[in-house]
Order: C-alpha cells, then structure tokens, then sequence
C-alpha cells in the first residue's frame, strides 16, 4: 500500500473525483498536482477545490516556457504530423507533465502517482511510460482500470453524494471530454462519437468560424533562429509568448480546426475535434524557411522519419533513445535554419507571401528561365541519360 500519493490534478470531474475516491481507498494523505501548460484554468479555483476536498500539499507548477521551448519547438523543427494530420498537441505535453510530477513526488516524499486517464486512451500510456522514464520504482494507480465506476454518469452520481461540483459545458450538461495547452484544445465524446456529426458550433473556442473570421487579412513575417521562431514582425519574444501571439492571429483567422478520426495506440479508432491555431501558423512558417536553407538530402531525410518521430510522440516515447535518435537527424544543420518568412493570414488558410535567409541555398543564377546557356541544357541531356540507366 502506498504511504502518499501525488496526483495529476486538473480540478475537473474525474480527477475531483479520483482524489475523493483515493482517499477513501488508500487511507494516505493524497497530494495535488497541477501542471500550468498555457490551459485556460482558473489555477486558484482549483487550490480552492483541492483544499476543499481535504489537501493539504498542492502545487501549481508554471511550466509554460519550458514546455513551449524544448517540448513543442523540437517537435516542430520535425514538422511532425500524426496520420498526416494531427499536430499531437495532447501527446507532446504528457511526458513533461509525468516528468515534473515524479520530481514533485519525489520533492514530497510520495511513493505513488496516479492520473486520471481512462483505461480506453492514449493518456494512461504516455503518464506512465513518462513516469517510469523519470522513476522507474515509483507506483502507479490508474483509478479508470480498477475502480467499479462504468461511465461518467457513475461520477456524477458520487461527485453529488460527495458535494463535489460538477462543471457545465455551454449548454448546460455534463462537459466534453477536453484537453487544453498553449498549442492546442481537443473535445471528444458525446455527440463527436458519430464520425457522421457535425461538431457544434459551441465546442470550438480556440478558432472563430470561417464565416466569421475577420474579412481582412494580416501578414505577418516571422524570424527563425537555428530553427526556432524568435520574432514576429521585428519584436522579439520568448517561446511561450511566440506561440501566444500566433494563437491570436490564428483565433482571429479561423486557422487550425481539425476533424480526425485517428488510430489510437491501444487498437481502436477514436474521434476528435482539435484545435492548433498557432501551431498550424508555425508549421508552415518552419517548413518554408527550410525550404531554402536545407540541402536536398537533408530535407528528405527529415522528411522520411516524420511518420516514425510522430509515432513516437503520439504513443507516448519522448524520452525513448529512438526519438532522441531521430532528433538528431532532424536538427542536422539546424544551425543553417536561420531567416524570414513572409505569411498571409486569410480565413482559415495560411499562405507563404515569401522567405529569404543569409543562408540561402536557392541559386538565382542557376534556376532563371532568362539564363538559358547552351552547355546548361547538355548537363541535362547529361544527367536524364545517366538516370534512365538506373532502371534497367
């Protein structure tokens, strides 16, 4: 039996009631942990819960710059996409969440973790290879896979019993399942379970409509340093307020919703509704300034692992020695990956208006349809033959 317990605490429904249950279980003092990843909490509305609910060590752990500078931009130096789609940002934040949760565990003298992920999920897998990553002796209680509740209507009912406030959506009935950071908010569940509804319009609160995006448009030019944005038009910011600043122009444009039906970890399909304004602006933006700033076989190597490096994400193995091992593929010649890059931002679409780099590999001399000489177009004749006889 555990002798105390930190848990990952987000003030909702199922950790609310996850920490009630934890006490009446295991008879131990129950910690709070609250990683502050650019969601849009009221982080003294949760103490305030937690303290209700009888926990006496709480700590609400500011995380954002950290997370934003060596979680989300390397991920995006990789231009990585899960099934071609989903820019994973639930996944990328889990391993920095376990991680600093173990160390605030280990602060307190706590023996155990537990999460409030459910047993049909990614989540549960990415917390605890996170937690066994950072301690692999450290305990782990997942209530969704050995507690008697069936449904969200059986925490309802014990949450009531237990005076424990249930939160309301916009119309007034039991939430989404949702999931929020600086770089994106996802909602599942109910209605989303159909593949065949439309998401209503109330669950998006990180884009505004196409229809009522604004009708003018912005251009924006962002500045990248060895591969990581540094600037927006000219003013300098730190990682944390760059992925702010875009998520406003992207809110503003309607960039970034997502409708996928994705292939969980576990083996089976789920539905989801996401949104990564900022990180959808980002996303083109860094594979425009490497566009002209990467050799040819260092961007389609790059280009040959981003399925695998989004896997590995996805499922949960940040800190596995085979994404570290990709990640050095990827930051090959990260160093050249320096300029600017023109946006236009219209709704929903991001359109490159222009790049241009002190580290340019794009040759105007070589390319221009105005320098046509003679012993260029016998080079062609050259290299066409040269190829044809590969293939015999």
């Amino acid at each position: 039996m555990p002798k105390k317990i930190v848990l990952a605490y987000s003030g909702g429904l199922d950790t609310s009631v996850i920490l009630k249950w934890l006490q009446q279980k295991y008879k131990c003092p129950i910690a709070a942990y609250t990683a502050d990843v650019g969601q849009n909490d009221d982080f003294n509305e949760i103490k305030s819960k937690a303290k209700n609910l009888g926990v006496d060590e709480i700590c609400i752990d500011d995380i954002r710059e950290e997370f934003v500078k060596d979680y989300v931009f390397p991920m995006f130096r990789a231009n990585a996409l899960y099934e071609g789609v989903y820019l994973l940002g639930t996944a990328i934040a889990r391993p920095l969440i376990a991680k600093k949760q173990i160390e605030y565990a280990t602060k307190i003298g706590a023996d155990a973790v537990a999460h409030g992920s459910t047993g049909k999920g990614n989540d549960q897998v990415r917390f605890e290879i996170g937690y066994f990553a950072t301690n692999p002796k450290i305990q782990i209680i997942a209530p969704w896979r050995i507690w008697d509740f069936k449904s969200r209507e059986d925490l309802i009912v014990f949450a009531q019993k237990h005076q424990i406030s249930v939160p309301k959506d916009k119309i007034g009935e039991p939430p989404f399942s949702v999931d929020e950071n600086v770089l994106h908010t996802s909602a599942e569940g109910k209605i989303l379970e159909d593949p065949w509804n439309s998401p209503p319009d109330y669950i998006f609160s990180r884009t505004k409509s196409i229809e009522e995006a604004s009708n003018l448009s912005d251009e924006i030019t962002i500045h990248f340093e060895n591969g990581d944005p540094k600037m927006i038009n000219s003013e300098k910011h730190s990682p944390f307020e760059i992925l702010c600043k875009l998520n406003d122009f992207g809110f503003k444009h309607g960039i970034g919703r997502v409708d996928i039906v994705e292939n969980r970890f576990i083996g089976m399909k789920s539905r989801g509704i996401y949104e990564t304004p900022g990180g959808t602006i980002l996303f083109h933006a860094h594979r425009a300034i490497e566009s002209i700033t990467l050799d040819r076989n260092t961007a389609h190597k790059k280009d040959s692992i981003v399925s695998e490096y989004a896997d590995l994400i996805y499922n949960g193995f940040w800190f596995s020695k085979k994404r570290e091992q990709l990640q050095e593929i990827v930051d090959t010649n990260r160093n050249n990956v320096n300029g600017e890059v023109r946006l236009k931002l219209f709704k929903g679409n991001v359109i490159v208006m222009g790049r241009r780099s002190k580290n340019s590999l794009y040759d105007l001399s070589k390319v221009s349809f105005e320098n046509n000489e003679t012993k260029d177009q016998k080079f062609a004749e050259e290299f066409i033959k040269s190829q044809f006889s590969k293939i015999k």
